[in-house]
This record gives C-alpha cells, sequence and structure tokens, in this order.
C-alpha cells in the first residue's frame, strides 16, 4: 500500500479555499466562482446550472495552485506527506531545477538532499508526491468530463476543452518526468473497475501521440469542443496560445520522448505562438520590464505570459508554489522586505556555474538578466549553508509600481508556465536544427530588451543552451533542456556543476536520471505497472 494517499476533494469548501475564483484574473475582474468537487456528490446534484459548470473547472485550474480544501494546509487532497510541501508546482520546480546546474536547496528533509543530488531512489517521499499530484490532476480531469459530457449548456463545449487542456498538460509532465510507462485512463475508462495500465512500454510513443491528438482537437476550428482564441480569454486561462504552446514544446522533445524529429510540426505551433503575443518592453520606475514579468501584477503582462499558475495572498494561501519561490529564496542577509515578504526560508540559492553565465570571465556581470543577491558567497562548499550560493531576486511579492502586495505571508505573484519569450528562444533552436544555422535577431529582441550591448554571437547548440537559461532561469525548464541538448547525464556536462551526484566538485551520474522512478509503492500495488529502468 502507498503510504501517500490521494484524498477527494469536498463539496463543503472554507473561506479560504484556493480557488480559481481569484487566481484566474484579466486586469479588471475576477472569475467569480468556487470550485465544488465533480464526484462529492452524483453529478445531477452537483451540476444544476451554467455557475456549477464553471464551479467545477475551477477545481481543475485550482489543482495546479493549492494543496487542498483550506489552505495552506489543513485538510490536504494528499496524504502522508507535508501538505505545502505536496504542491504541484512546489514539486515540479524542484524536479526541474534542482538536479540541474542552476540551483540547489539546503534542507535535510527527508528526500530533499537527493533533489539536489540527482541521487534519488523508488522510494523518494518528493517524488512520489509529484507523481501523485500529476496522476491525481489527471484523475479530476476526467472525472470533470464525465459529468459534463451530457450538459445542457452550449457553453460547457468551451470548458470541456479546457479540462482537456489541463489534462494534457499533465500528461505532458508525466511524461517528460517518468516516460511512457505512467499509468494511463481517460474520462473512457470505469472508476475502480479495475487496475490502470500503463500508457506503453518505455520509449514507446502512446501517450506522446495521446497529448498531440488532444491538442490538435481542441484548436481545431470546426469541433465543438474548442479553446478560445490566443491571446483571449482571463490571465491563466487555457487557449489555443497555451495549445500552440503545449505542441511545440511536445514536438520540439519529440527526439528525447519517441526518438523522432518533429521539428517541422514544432516550428508550425512555435511560429504560431510568436505571431500572437508581442515581448513585454516597458520598464517602471523600479522595475526593468524583464522583472514586471515575475512581481505581484504580473498579470498585467499577459501581452506575454501565454499561461500562467495564478496566485493570490488572501485566496490561494499555500506553503508551495510562488509563495515557496520567493520565501525559500530569501535568507542570510537578505531584506524579506524587498521582496514583500515578513521572513524568508533559507532554501535554494543559485549554482556557480550559473552565474557564469551572465558575467564576463573576470566575474563582472555584463547581462542585466541576472537578478542575483551577491551578499552570499559565490561557491557552494556545504549545500547546507543558505550563505553559500548566490541568492536569486526573480520573483518578488511586490507590485510594479514599488507597492508591497496584499499580504506579507502569502504571495500574489504568478507564476509563468509559458511564454513569449521561451517560444523565440525555440524558433531560434527549431531553425538551427533544421538547417544548422540560425538568425540572431530573436536573440537580440531578448538583449535590446534588457540592455545587453555587445554584439549576439553566431548561434550555436552551446550558446542556444546558455541563452535559455539566461532568459529563463528558475522557471522551471532547465532539466528538459539539458536532457534536450544531450547535458543531462551519462558523463556529460559535469564541471563546474557543483554537487551533481552528490560530491562537492560534481561527478559523473548514470543515464537512469533522465527519467524519476515511478514510487515503489504504486509499483508494488499494481501488477500492471513496470519500474524504469535500473531503479
Amino acid at each position: 500500500m502507498a503510504t501517500m494517499t490521494i484524498k477527494n476533494i469536498k463539496t463543503s469548501i472554507g473561506v479560504a479555499i484556493l480557488v480559481l475564483a481569484t487566481s484566474l484574473t484579466s486586469c479588471v475582474h475576477q472569475l467569480d466562482t468556487v470550485p465544488v468537487d465533480p464526484r462529492e456528490k452524483t453529478k445531477d446534484n452537483t451540476y444544476t446550472d451554467l455557475a456549477s459548470y464553471q464551479q467545477g473547472l475551477s477545481k481543475l485550474y485550482a489543482g495546479y495552485a493549492t494543496t487542498g480544501q483550506q489552505g495552506p494546509a489543513g485538510d490536504g487532497d494528499l496524504g502522508g506527506i507535508d501538505e505545502g510541501a505536496s504542491q504541484y508546482l512546489r514539486r515540479l520546480w524542484e524536479a526541474q531545477e534542482l538536479p540541474t546546474d542552476e540551483a540547489i536547496n539546503g534542507w535535510t528533509d527527508p528526500g530533499q538532499p537527493s533533489m539536489s543530488f540527482m541521487n534519488w531512489v523508488s522510494t523518494n517521499t518528493l517524488i512520489e508526491a509529484l507523481y501523485n499530484r500529476v496522476i491525481y490532476q489527471v484523475t479530476i480531469c476526467n472525472q470533470y468530463l464525465r459529468d459534463t459530457k451530457d450538459a445542457p449548456f452550449e457553453e460547457v463545449k468551451a470548458y470541456r476543452a479546457q479540462a482537456r487542456f489541463l489534462r494534457a498538460f499533465s500528461y505532458w509532465h508525466a511524461l517528460d518526468l517518468f516516460g511512457n510507462i505512467v499509468p494511463f485512463v481517460t474520462e473512457n475508462d470505469n472508476v475502480g473497475s479495475d487496475l490502470p495500465n500503463p500508457a506503453g512500454e518505455l520509449g514507446g510513443t502512446e501517450l506522446f501521440d495521446y497529448i498531440e491528438a488532444e491538442l490538435l482537437a481542441i484548436i481545431e476550428t470546426s469541433a465543438e469542443e474548442q479553446l478560445i482564441d490566443a491571446n483571449a480569454g482571463l490571465v491563466g486561462q487555457a487557449n489555443k496560445g497555451a495549445a500552440y504552446m503545449l505542441l511545440g514544446k511536445l514536438y520540439l522533445n519529440a527526439g528525447v520522448y519517441i526518438n523522432q524529429d518533429r521539428l517541422t510540426e514544432a516550428k508550425k505551433y512555435t511560429d504560431l505562438v510568436v505571431s500572437n503575443y508581442t515581448l513585454v518592453e516597458s520598464a517602471t520606475q523600479d522595475y526593468t520590464a524583464y522583472e514586471t514579468l515575475f512581481l505581484a501584477d504580473n498579470y498585467l503582462q499577459h501581452k506575454e505570459i501565454i499561461f500562467a499558475i495564478n496566485f493570490d495572498g488572501n485566496y490561494t494561501q499555500t506553503y508551495g508554489g510562488t509563495t515557496y519561490l520567493v520565501c525559500a529564496s530569501v535568507g542570510g542577509e537578505m531584506d524579506a522586505a524587498k521582496y514583500g515578504i515578513g521572513g524568508g526560508w533559507g532554501g535554494n540559492r543559485s549554482m556557480p556555474s550559473l552565474y557564469e553565465l551572465f558575467e564576463d570571465g573576470n566575474e563582472n556581470q555584463i547581462d542585466p538578466r541576472g537578478l542575483f543577491f551577491k551578499g552570499n558567497k559565490r561557491e557552494v562548499t556545504d549545500y547546507r549553508e543558505f550563505t553559500e550560493g548566490y541568492g536569486i531576486e526573480k520573483f518578488k511579492n511586490m507590485k510594479s509600481d514599488g507597492s508591497g502586495a496584499t499580504r506579507l505571508d502569502f504571495v500574489d505573484t504568478n507564476f509563468p508556465v509559458f511564454r513569449l519569450a521561451d517560444a523565440l528562444l525555440m524558433q531560434t533552436e527549431i531553425d538551427y536544427r533544421l538547417s544548422g544555422s540560425a538568425s540572431n535577431l530573436n536573440v537580440k529582441k531578448l538583449w535590446d530588451r534588457v540592455g545587453r550591448t555587445g554584439a549576439v554571437p553566431q548561434i550555436s547548440e552551446e550558446f542556444l543552451l546558455a541563452e535559455r537559461a539566461r532568459e529563463l532561469y528558475w522557471e522551471g525548464h532547465r532539466r528538459t533542456d539539458l536532457r534536450r541538448f544531450g547535458q543531462y547525464s551519462n558523463g556529460t556536462y559535469v564541471a563546474p556543476w557543483s554537487y551533481k551526484g552528490g560530491v562537492v566538485d560534481g561527478k559523473d551520474v548514470d543515464s537512469k536520471y533522465e527519467l524519476y522512478p515511478l514510487p515503489a509503492s504504486d509499483v508494488g500495488a499494481n501488477p500492471n505497472l513496470k519500474q524504469n529502468p535500473n531503479y
């Protein structure tokens, strides 16, 4: 039996429930709904009017930001783990950033050092929580789609398209993190009748094909269940732009996922993203244009931010999410008030290898996108010491006018899952991979935005990987990027990657760490599942 259990979503929801009601926001409006449990009652009792269908959809969005029913803790969706540590974004961010050359964490909680050391095992509690969050999110999407199949309101077709996007989004995380062998269930499977089967064999295409088909279906202009147009709707709402971006990501990484070249399709959908969004270029008195993308009112930057996980200090209270990203990054001599919080947790900071990407070779920073706190030591010789490793000041709980956010203990800042700058770098990478050369115009746009001077070098794989880190560090892309560029495991890219493999100077790690293990408890409980190799 698994030690971590998945709990039902309750229909009775307290005032502090972490909801889409205030997390899906436009510049002036809030979507005024309260999520309901699509399973606690029968669907006939739960879905009685259009608002109740909106409330059911709200829970699906809230699943990326919240951990349970009352927030920040006390009635969690998952059991067997600290509720805040189980939060979807927190688990995903750590899986994508800590076992890379960008970040390190100094805590010694069970399973935590292994995330930074890249030496985890199949009983790691934090990996189990990540796996369960992903599967839980797919489960509630499936149930919503079951219960809304015959809805009497035309508007529900658009809600269902969003639910299908969110399910594909989580299945993409499953594919990227765990591979094609994860349990695969849709709304067409009966609940609890049989143990779920894996999507397919390791290295198979089944899950990739499913994600692709679902995304293509909901952007089809003749489809009944169709997403709204790109750059339309509320901030954080799934639209065609988000689907284009996810398709671009899926196809760009197809060589890793299914050993196929799908760059032509990657180019098609990445180009669509670029044609529908614009870079934020306006600075404020207190912050650069780049910095405004990571502030408490970054919903204002919806022309660049394509899809976000949204947070509100009053209504999405969690010890994960951007509260975690801000608070865990502050400690030592860092002034918590500068970041809009009451105090830091002293956990995450940068690796020396990250800062090297922003300097001229003599430790002089030449790229303004590097938002470092240099009161810490640069080198990391003891991972437990927060003051070793420059602090990162990227995410703040401050507004672009310099004022504070809602409160000091929980953060208002939305997390930008997809943004245009990423698409521009993807576009350049795709062109390079297709033809062996690419224009540096997109990179120049990013440099010009922050005022970086000098000529942009000729495009190469090494430069592209470094530039992605300079623009996108700590946004949850690095592990996937390192895998795609062949720089993650098995004898590659060790120095100067501190603590890779659990030693200060870094060492080679086995290629098995390219994928995370399925939790041993789940494999033991379900004989249909197979473990990833060598775990």
